[in-house]
């Protein structure tokens, strides 16, 4: 594999090495052009320097922003440094061709879109925003919601934008992403919530969705007609689709008095023999069973540990993905959490979205690693981040305005266009046509959507993270330089 040569501008890497260089490394694993780090001035490919005067002969220089790396969480999206069209940087919209230029093989960037990248990637802005008793964020009023910035992906068109330009200036074309010649990765994932209906209560949520429209609907709930138990429903459907998904189960068992009042975990019991019986159902049609953490997971290591074990025992997989209910990481510290899904040696976690808003809420469509910014240092369980949760185009349309068809082939047109993964979640209780009119039929919709392009590569959550993990660690293996702590 040919190796990218790339010179840091030492005073800055110096004082931001650990941030400059794990943004690097994830921009060129995502890109897939294994790396050597050179000094200023030697032979290279890609400068990032204060001073595009100091590029020497490199074929893409990049202007670093010193000051920006030095106080990335005063920086504000649409405020002092940030627009979106330049942050979406496109070089064919006009605030982004401004900020390029091209000539005789060479390409000088005027633009600190590494920072970008780093910024948008470890959630800078996300203190600033206000939030519910749940963390969930409100973005309404916001640059984010106004420009639906969410939805471009920003890192990821960064990093397909370094791809191509480097392509224009010569270098070979980098390391496949995806398996089989597929231009972009897509995964169904499930969260089981509520499998079991209290039929006493579920009547009464249907009227309140529906209306008293709904009322023959409610009764047959009542009578134990209609039900939320559609495992193999769900498998038949999927096969049919040519793909397979992964379930993520809670092991902690909650009560409609703890939802009211207390943590609002899930009320099923995986060790009971039913659930049994569906573990082994679900691992013969070669599907994922992952764990949902609990509510209150993260603020004990050693719990979030045993409810993975839990998982394991009663699935009998071994659990190397989660995702937290209620997307619930420690509100006031997300790296904390991010940090103990390496600590219990988790794979991967799928986690970070925005609950009310379609789109990547760390502008990546593609998995990376993140950075945990109070240590400095990378973390080796992978994020598969989510780009649409069910309810966003059913219970939270006002968020996502727009043809909710339209929204989520324009979001697979995004993630082919970078090259990404699509992670849907939609939960276990929504197959019902009846009890959630056209939530099942949308993700129909994408799949057969996907299908038709072409250029998916249709896998289980787990699939996905163990190809992107080994294709980076090809990567990394191949390199030199980059590494954590270096100066």
């Amino acid at each position: 594999m040919t190796r990218l040569r790339l010179a840091l501008d030492p005073a800055l890497a110096r004082e931001r090495g650990p941030e400059i260089r794990w943004t690097w490394r994830q921009l060129l694993t995502v890109i897939g052009w294994p790396w050597q780090e050179v000094r200023v001035g030697d032979e290279c490919d890609v400068a990032f320097v204060a001073d595009p005067a100091n590029g020497g002969g490199a074929r893409v220089v990049v202007r670093a922003d010193p000051e920006a790396w030095r106080r990335p969480g005063d920086l504000c999206l649409g405020g002092v440094r940030f627009d979106p069209p330049a942050l979406a940087f496109d070089p064919s919209r006009e605030n982004g061709a401004s900020l390029v230029s091209a000539q005789e093989g060479r390409v000088v960037v005027r633009h600190d879109l590494v920072f970008d990248a780093f910024w948008l990637a470890t959630g800078q802005e996300e203190s600033r925003f206000p939030h519910d008793a749940h963390g969930f964020h409100d973005l309404t009023g916001s640059a984010w919601f106004r420009s639906g910035i969410l939805r471009e992906a920003v890192g990821s068109r960064i990093a397909a934008w370094l791809e191509r330009a480097l392509e224009r200036v010569g270098l070979p074309a980098p390391v496949a992403r995806w398996p089989a010649g597929r231009r972009a990765a897509a995964a169904i994932s499930h969260d089981v919530d509520y499998p079991e209906v209290v039929r006493w209560l579920e009547p009464l949520r249907v009227i309140r969705r529906q209306g008293v429209h709904a009322a023959r609907t409610a009764l047959a709930v009542a009578a134990g007609r209609r039900h939320h138990w559609h495992f193999h429903d769900w498998i038949a459907l999927e096969q049919g689709l040519g793909t397979r998904s992964a379930f993520y189960f809670t092991p902690v068992r909650g009560s409609l008095l703890g939802y009211a009042v207390g943590p609002p975990d899930p009320f099923y019991d995986i060790e009971a023999g039913h659930f049994r019986t569906l573990f082994a159902t679900l691992t013969d049609a070669g599907v994922e069973v992952g764990l949902h953490a609990s509510y209150e997971a993260h603020r004990d290591r050693s719990r979030f540990a045993e409810e993975r074990a839990r998982v394991a025992r009663a699935s009998g997989q071994p659990v190397a993905g989660n995702r937290h209910h209620y997307w619930h990481l420690d509100p006031a510290d997300p790296d904390a959490t991010l940090a103990i899904h390496e600590r219990i040696g988790l794979l991967y976690d799928s986690s970070l979205i925005h609950n009310r808003y379609l789109g990547w809420r760390r502008g990546f469509c593609h998995p990376f690693f993140p950075f945990h910014r109070a240590e400095r240092r990378e973390i080796r369980t992978l994020q598969l981040p989510p780009g649409w949760m069910d309810d966003q185009l059913f219970g939270m349309r006002h968020d996502n305005p727009g043809d909710p068809a339209a929204l989520l082939r324009d979001a697979a047109a995004r993630v082919a266009e970078a090259g990404g993964a699509l992670t849907v979640d939609v939960h276990d209780y929504v197959y019902d046509e009846a009890l959630h009119p056209g939530w099942r039929d949308r993700l129909v919709e994408l799949w057969q959507h996907l299908a038709d392009r072409g250029d998916f590569w249709f896998a289980t959550p787990l699939e996905i993270a163990e190809h992107w993990t080994a294709r980076a660690g090809r990567l990394g293996d191949a390199s030199t330089g980059l590494e954590e702590g270096s100066t």
